[in-house]
């Protein structure tokens, strides 16, 4: 059974808001795993081309293309060549995006040459001071 048979067309769930300060290869991002968190799009749902997303929400195939391959690296989604790229099978929507949070942070710690073990205490720090409850320690 294909997964998009009982999905919306994603090119209709997928949108961009051109006035947010948000980038918009953020909030394409942002909207395809909020997307799967919904269940708008499914697990082993094929995703628009990047020129097609592109033309329909006005952005540069560049962009479309930057968010994809954010995705793909935090998991969320697999690129399988001339197929296309697809819903991740199986992936918990809530550790997908706390992968792609991850990677976010990464990157950026990266950036300003904080090696990974001083990252790993640095989030630790972060957590410490959260309030209790279920987000919390």
């Amino acid at each position: 059974m294909n997964a998009s048979t009982h999905a919306p067309d994603p090119l209709a769930t997928l949108t961009i808001d051109p006035e947010s300060a948000t980038p918009p290869f953020r909030q394409l991002q942002d909207a395809v795993v909020s997307a799967i968190r919904d269940g708008s799009l499914l697990p082993g749902q094929r995703l628009p081309t990047t020129r097609a997303l592109a033309a329909h929400l006005g952005l540069a195939v560049n962009t479309v293309a930057s968010a994809y391959r954010a995705l793909e690296q935090a998991g969320i989604v697999e690129g399988r060549g001339r197929a296309g790229t697809f819903v991740r099978l199986g992936d918990d929507p809530v550790h997908a995006e706390a992968r792609r949070l991850a990677q976010h942070a990464a990157e950026a710690l990266s950036r300003l040459g904080i090696d990974p073990e001083r990252a790993a205490a640095l989030l630790a720090e972060a957590y410490a001071t959260l309030p209790p409850g279920p987000q919390g320690p």
